[in-house]
C-alpha cells in the first residue's frame, strides 16, 4: 500500500502523536497534538468522532491502514486543502503569513528560509499579511489560477 519511505514518514507522525509513548494513540494523545498545533479548544465531540473512525485502540498498524483507507481515491486538493483547515477553525480561507512561515519552517519537514521565499513570491500574501491558501492550493493542484469571480 505504501513506499517504506512513507511508512517511515508515518512512524513518525505517529511517534509524534502518540504524546505518552504507550503505543497507542488516545483522546489525551489526540488533545496534546492539537494544542501543539495551537488548537487549544477542541471539542470532546470532535475528538470522539476521530476516535470512531477505528476499528478499536489505535496502535501504528491501525493508523497506517486508517491513512491507507482515507488516502484511497482521495482527490489530492481537497487532501492538501482539509490540511491547511486544520488551522484555520473559521473557514476564512487564509491563514496569516508569519503563522505560515512558523509552521512550515519548525514542523515536519522544514522548508528552509530560501523556500520560504520561493513560495511567498509565488504566492504573496496580502498587504494585510493574509496567505489565500485556497488559491495556493488550486494552483498547487491544477497549474493556474482560478478566475476570480
Amino acid at each position: 500500500m505504501f513506499e517504506q519511505t512513507q511508512i517511515q514518514e508515518f512512524k513518525e507522525a505517529f511517534t509524534i502523536m502518540d504524546q505518552n509513548r504507550d503505543g497507542f494513540i488516545d483522546q489525551n494523545d489526540l488533545r496534546d497534538t492539537f494544542a501543539a498545533l495551537g488548537r487549544l479548544n477542541v471539542k470532546q465531540e470532535e475528538i470522539d468522532e476521530m476516535l470512531k473512525e477505528a476499528p478499536g485502540p489505535i496502535n501504528f498498524t491501525v493508523f497506517l491502514t486508517m491513512f491507507g483507507e482515507k488516502l484511497k481515491g482521495a482527490d489530492a486538493e481537497e487532501t492538501i486543502l482539509n490540511a491547511f483547515k486544520v488551522f484555520d477553525p473559521e473557514g476564512k480561507g487564509t491563514l496569516k503569513k508569519d503563522f505560515v512561515t512558523e509552521m512550515l519552517t519548525t514542523q515536519a519537514d522544514r522548508f528552509s528560509p530560501e523556500e520560504m521565499e520561493q513560495m511567498f513570491a509565488a504566492f504573496p500574501p496580502d498587504v494585510a499579511g493574509n496567505l489565500d491558501y485556497r488559491n495556493l492550493v488550486y494552483i498547487i493542484t491544477h497549474g493556474e489560477e482560478k478566475d476570480q469571480e
